[in-house]
């Protein structure tokens, strides 16, 4: 199991790229500019729409790569994936202790394989995303609500858990509330007393250091409110999209033998008349992010790690009841896990970026690079100072007629180019820059 841990972080660490420009700009680029004096501040860090907590933590680690002399970007990026793959192995051992309930030791171990090879997961899971970080405690905080043993400090694990996952992304506040909702309508009043003491002492972590670090408590919290719940501002900015947006990303992003065990949750909920934590919470933000204008796939993510959670032990358990051959048993579980896996070729839909990314890297590591052109991406699709590495000037363009393109071919500090598919190949040449390597679409050309 430890193994299946560490592989969101093993690819991420590997691939590089990223799935969304907030994994570099909301995590890595706040927290190199914090360590190093310099980097590309987006404008939610300007108006203090984000906390700083995960940037703080990923600042420590960064620090840590300097005393230890890790100066290439994705050895430092590997460094920083340790306390995440921690995170990751607490969610999954979070996973089997929740399926174990249901389904025994053998269907907790197979229910944690399910979720820990779960196609999305291996791609989120080890990326500096908000959506990656907040899953992961969310499993955490509702395995702990869901005990029915020692309350007290099942509560106050929950609260705590469910606390930082909405320090992590406060759009995982919906969650939140549901999981509360659901303790109330179950009756459940000393698990829900503790779990709202354990969330009152991360909710008072986190006002204190919005105080410390945007002058007042909740800055963040409050700002992110007005600009994603009381007005249009991210419909007007970011786009707006209908209901179904989120229901065909839903059909390939959950694997076949999900839909399987919608029949044994149905059949369930009819005998016990009541719908279980995790699907209760992600079926709440489901119909909350299909009701909000702004629309992403990404935003998906945490509820398909719930709707998940809940669906691995109902298979497991129906594999160990109904079939008595082990053979058998594993065939099919096998089966199942080549679909988890499977699942994950649609979700996200578009491409990674890890060729442009690794090139990036490649063309900035001697100490002669004073100066970099990226052809074919734009500023918020590029990997920032954080995987350049180093203080030196990098401009995005598309074409030989950007101005970007014209500034950087008649300035000499700008002595090494990525293009994707060979564009504007011949206009660098032409300009002095030759081809030293290839990675996959992207080409490394360098300047004497």
């Amino acid at each position: 199991m430890g193994a299946v841990a560490l592989l969101p972080a093993v690819i991420a660490v590997l691939q590089l790229g990223r799935i969304h420009p907030d994994e570099v700009y909301q995590v890595l680029e706040p927290a190199w500019h914090r360590v190093h004096g310099y980097g590309v501040l987006a404008w939610e860090w300007r108006d203090g729409l984000r906390n700083w907590a995960v940037p703080l933590v990923v600042s420590w680690m960064l620090r840590l790569a300097d005393l230890l002399g890790l100066t290439h970007p994705q050895a430092y990026r590997a460094l920083i994936a340790l306390p995440q793959a921690a995170l990751h192995g607490w969610m999954l051992l979070a996973a089997y202790r929740f399926a174990s309930r249901r389904a025994g030791h053998a269907g907790g171990l197979l229910a944690a394989l399910l979720l820990g090879l779960y196609g999305p997961v291996l791609v989120f899971a080890g990326r500096t995303m908000s959506e990656s970080f907040s899953a992961a405690f969310l499993v955490v905080g509702l395995e702990a609500l869901d005990r029915r043993e020692r309350l007290e400090r099942a509560g106050l694990l929950g609260g705590l858990a469910l606390g930082l996952a909405v320090v992590t992304r406060y759009g995982s506040a919906v969650f939140v509330a549901a999981a509360l909702v659901w303790l109330g309508l179950a009756w459940r009043w000393r698990t829900l007393a503790f779990t709202c003491l354990g969330g009152l002492a991360v909710a008072l972590g986190l006002g204190a250091l919005d105080w410390a670090t945007w002058g007042s408590p909740f800055h963040s919290f409050f700002a992110y409110v007005r600009f994603n719940v009381l007005s249009d501002g991210a419909a007007q900015q970011f786009g707006a999209h209908p209901r179904g947006f989120y229901v065909p990303v839903l059909l390939t992003a959950i694997p076949l033998w999900a839909w399987v065990t919608v029949p044994m949750g149905l059949a369930a909920l009819r005998d016990r008349l009541a719908i279980s934590l995790p699907v209760f919470c992600a079926v709440a933000y489901l119909l909350a992010v299909s009701a909000t204008p702004h629309k992403e796939e990404r935003f998906l993510y945490p509820a398909l790690v719930l709707l998940l959670l809940e669906a691995a032990p109902a298979l497991a358990a129906w594999l160990l009841e109904t079939f008595r051959s082990m053979k058998l048993r594993w065939s099919i579980a096998a089966v199942a896990l080549a679909t988890t896996v499977a699942s994950g070729y649609l979700y996200p839909p578009f491409d990674l970026r890890g060729d442009e990314f690794r090139a990036i890297v490649a063309a900035t590591r001697d100490d002669q690079a004073s100066g970099l052109l990226i052809v074919g991406e734009g500023l918020w699709g590029a990997g920032g100072f954080f995987y350049i590495g180093k203080n030196i000037p990098w401009l995005t363009c598309d074409s030989p007629h950007d101005e970007a393109f014209q500034h950087a071919i008649h300035n000499s500090a700008f002595n090494r180019a990525v293009t994707v598919d060979g564009r504007t190949l011949p206009e660098l040449q032409d300009a002095g820059f030759r081809v030293v390597k290839q990675v996959n679409r992207q080409t490394v050309l360098v300047r004497d």
